[in-house]
């Protein structure tokens, strides 16, 4: 038995407030009656101001990855032509999930750990005139990278083509304004930065999306956005909600409204500069330069003849402290150490020092008081 507190720093499950945890525990509200419309209609109206925009956003019982298929299946047609911008393993889970709904894929393959430019994507777009749709990542939570949508959005907007950003890792950790910047499908899952257990996700669409969503010949049962739609008019969902997920959403919405998501965009960006400055004042590389680092996670690359996962074993096993490893080829390369929603600053010294612990030659040199040096100036900007 271990006692010492557990420190889960991963991007995704994350950790959840007592708060929530205790309104998730509390007896349920059955989901077609009034107790439960009221917080639906509170969920809807607080998610709205959380994504910036006017219309509906659509709760879905199910993974962000639901919430991905879900807009591949309800925005195009088998046949049509998409650009898929990948620079991550889960940019390239927009290849496979494009691939069943019978796509034809374009791919504009970027480099892991670089932010994908916004003029590869207007060349792509002016190169091929078929093209109809746009899926890329705003954060990727593979690599650490937050990538220029709101650039990419200036492009597609211009023309018949909808931009589809996953924001699984990037909604409530930084700033997103989905009509102001024009993005067509914006979607989340609970577990990060909304501090909730996986299970549930989020979909918003623009009027356009919206427009092309009512000519789309349906062919998912479940996954049906229109269905939805007309659903949480009625402060219902279309099929059995998750009522825990919901109640504990409440809870979540409110407290990241009582601070103000000014105060957690900040709070996110100082944890961010806290991590990045602990690893290099250990003398570790960074795998995302600091201009394009997401501000949910930090990608540590592992020194030379340094394999990620006994590192991350010894920091859970002496530490108590969870991190993860890279994903495909970064598997051994690089550690994950997460800062999503309900972690603060002695969660992110706390995994510093695991992982500084866990090296097989320990760094000399005073790493957490960079860190937290760091912390506090980037606060104070």
């Amino acid at each position: 038995m271990s006692f010492q507190a557990t420190r889960m720093l991963t991007p995704g499950p994350t950790p959840i407030p007592d708060r929530v945890r205790l309104a998730m525990a509390a007896p349920l509200p059955h989901h077609r009656k009034d107790a439960f419309k009221k917080i639906m209609h509170e969920n809807q109206d607080m998610l709205k101001t959380l994504f910036c925009t006017e219309g509906p956003v659509i709760p879905l019982a199910c993974s962000g990855t639901g919430a991905m298929t879900a807009s591949a299946f309800n925005l195009f047609e088998p046949g049509e032509k998409v650009l898929v911008a990948t620079a991550g393993h889960f940019g390239d889970r927009w290849i496979d999930i494009a691939k069943m709904r019978g796509l034809d894929i374009v791919e504009l393959r970027w480099p892991a750990g670089k932010a994908i430019e916004p003029e590869a994507v207007r060349k792509a777009l002016d190169a091929d005139a078929g093209i109809r749709g746009v899926f890329m990542q705003i954060s990727e939570t593979s690599t650490g990278v937050l990538h220029p949508v709101k650039e990419v959005a200036a492009i597609t907007r211009e023309r018949e083509v909808l931009l589809v950003a996953d924001g699984i890792s990037a909604v409530s950790l930084s700033p997103i304004l989905m009509d102001e910047w024009g993005i067509d499908c914006l979607l989340t899952g609970s577990q990060k930065g909304l501090m909730l257990p996986p299970g549930m996700a989020f979909v918003a669409l623009s009027p356009r999306a919206w427009a092309r969503a009512e000519q789309v010949r349906p062919t998912c049962f479940y996954f049906d956005l229109i269905g939805e739609r007309e659903n949480c008019a009625k402060d219902q969902t279309h099929y059995t909600s998750p009522i825990s997920l919901m109640v504990g959403l409440n809870e979540a919405l409110k407290m990241l409204f009582e601070y103000g998501m000014e105060n957690v965009f900040r709070k996110q960006y100082a944890l961010m500069k806290m991590a990045r400055a602990g690893a290099e004042a250990m003398g570790l590389e960074l795998f995302v330069e600091e201009e394009h680092s997401t501000w949910g996670l930090t990608s540590i690359c592992m020194p030379e003849g340094v394999k990620a996962s006994p590192v991350i074993a010894k920091a859970w096993k002496d530490c108590g402290v969870i991190l993860t490893a890279g994903q495909g080829e970064l598997k051994e390369k690089v550690i994950r150490l997460a800062h999503m929603g309900w972690v603060d600053w002695a969660d992110i010294a706390a995994g510093l020092h695991a992982l500084a612990y866990s090296l097989p030659e320990k760094p000399q040199g005073a790493y957490l008081e960079a860190a937290l040096d760091a912390y506090h100036k980037a606060l104070a900007e």
